[in-house]
């Protein structure tokens, strides 16, 4: 096997002082980055070349991260257990190195449970269940080569545009050659997803871009599927309108039918793997854009409130963008620990409280 570099190593312990001396640094990646775990892992490499310079440096580099980690591949979270694992712990509501991901239950006998929590449309605009899966066979953004790109892109168009489900047959449009015309329509519909942000950027997930990147959405526009974002594949149902049930129930047939024809990478302690440490286990976000002027008027209030109830606040444009008017994105915060159907449910009782707070602060 391939030896660390010099470079590498003597990048590890400079990013490993400059973290320790940022007085402003709070990430998961400064508290469990020790020097033990630096002096055991900094000679490490995977099988296809990973070394523990790839899962710190977007950490190292953005001292405002808050967690500061990414997997390179999938063997990365074995490789560098004793740095993963307690990030994973203190993320994932104390899921420790002995507790095991149950088996999935997406909740499909569960549906009618779910019923809409705004049916008067006052508080929710939209609701989106959100999954993330990675293709067996490849690594994860960093290690991917061009060739990777392209030939994960011809597999994943050829499965969706296969999809003769009438909810959810639709068009997919490759990043590499897209017209302005599609263009300014995905963007107006806020389908488009841009060139990672500079977390991502740091972490070597940007590479060769647009090249194996596009955006399959069906007829309705209410099932998408992003390939080569973030992670292989994002699986996301959406619509406007707060029916959790009618979201869920559509993400669960076009996943079930997406897996038919793609085996997906699964870990037998951590679930379903994805590049990201936050979206392991079940990989679902389930979350609504929802009005809430007058409980999130305390902000401190209202954070604490969402953080015993184990939900996730970010604005409306996603990861680290701001509110406006008071209008939040909410999610369950967890994924890893309890089952699919438990992640949804996580948000949509958290949000029915929410909607009984605000309704109470009229």
């Amino acid at each position: 096997m391939a030896q660390v570099s010099q470079d590498v190593v003597k990048k590890l312990d400079e990013g490993f002082a400059k973290l320790q001396g940022a007085a402003d640094c709070n990430s998961l990646l400064k508290k469990h980055f020790t020097k033990t775990v630096l002096s055991s892992n900094k000679w490490k490499k995977t099988k296809l070349g990973a070394t523990l310079l790839d899962c710190v440096q977007s950490g190292v580099e953005n001292l405002d991260s808050g967690v500061g980690v990414y997997a390179p591949d999938a063997e990365a979270y074995t490789l560098f257990a004793d740095l993963f694992n307690p990030i994973i712990e203190e993320y994932h509501n104390g899921f420790k190195a002995t507790d095991k991901q149950p088996d999935m239950d997406l909740g499909e006998k569960n549906i009618a449970d779910l019923a809409d929590l705004d049916p008067e449309n006052k508080f929710i605009v939209s609701t989106r269940v959100r999954c993330g899966r990675s293709l067996v066979g490849y690594p994860f953004n960093p290690c991917l080569t061009e060739l990777n790109y392209k030939n994960m892109e011809t597999r994943m168009k050829g499965i969706l545009e296969g999809l003769a489900d009438p909810d959810l047959k639709g068009t997919y449009y490759p990043l590499t050659g897209m017209g302005k015309d599609v263009q300014d329509k995905l963007i107006a519909d806020h389908f488009l997803f841009k060139e990672g942000d500079r977390f991502l950027s740091a972490a070597n997930a940007n590479r060769f871009w647009p090249t194996g990147r596009g955006i399959f959405h069906n007829e309705k526009k209410s099932f998408l599927v992003w390939v080569n974002e973030e992670d292989h594949l994002r699986i996301i149902s959406m619509q406007p309108g707060g029916h959790v049930g009618q979201v869920l129930e559509r993400l669960i047939k076009g996943l079930k039918l997406i897996a038919e024809k793609a085996p997906f990478a699964r870990h037998p302690r951590l679930g379903w793997l994805t590049f990201c440490p936050t979206n392991l286990g079940t990989t679902v976000r389930a979350s609504v854009h929802i009005k809430l002027p007058k409980s999130s008027a305390n902000k401190e209030w209202f954070e604490k409130v969402c953080k015993e109830m184990k939900l996730q606040i970010r604005g409306i444009h996603g990861e680290h963008s701001e509110s406006e008017a008071g209008t939040y994105d909410i999610s369950n915060k967890q994924r890893l620990g309890l089952t699919e159907y438990e992640a949804v449910r996580q948000m949509y009782d958290g949000v029915k409280k929410l909607i009984e707070l605000e309704k109470a602060a009229a």
